[in-house]
């Protein structure tokens, strides 16, 4: 029963940060403004999410008894408090692409860290793109606009 929760918590994990990378994608500033204030606290929430959501994938490997994170020799959690810290901080470092290597993944771990670091390098590449072809769209005259 505990195992088909923490499947449950990582589907609705991965949920998220689907929802929230399309709320990102279809996110358009107000008309007249380039640079909107929304946008950017829609890109910290979309970031956020997506830690978040890849953290909970991690944990829930680690739960299920697959050891996905490796600090050291192994990773050895002391208490569920420790387990989410060390599965945040892999998280944000992985999303941010700085990859310190104090904690470094093994079997499936690598893929979802794989997943996880092209996501966090290309969520502001579609942030600006977005922002750029809604502006361009804007010059348009609204007959010819999609």
């Amino acid at each position: 029963m505990m195992d088909l929760l923490i499947m449950f918590a990582m589907f609705i994990a991965s949920a998220g940060v689907i929802v929230s990378l399309v709320l990102l994608l279809r996110n358009q500033p107000p008309e007249g403004r380039r640079i909107s204030t929304r946008n950017f606290i829609i890109l910290i929430i979309v970031y956020a999410t997506v830690m978040s959501g890849f953290a909970v994938i991690y944990m829930g490997l680690e739960l299920l008894g697959q050891s996905v994170l490796v600090e050291g020799e192994t990773l050895e959690f002391t208490s569920l408090g420790h387990l989410i810290e060390d599965v945040m901080y892999f998280s944000a470092v992985t999303m941010l692409t700085v990859g310190y290597g104090d904690i470094t993944p093994q079997g499936i771990g690598r893929w979802v860290a794989m997943v996880q670091a092209l996501i966090g390098y290309l969520l502001p590449v579609a942030f600006v793109v977005t922002t750029v072809i809604y502006s361009e769209e804007r010059k348009l005259p609204k007959t010819e606009r999609l």
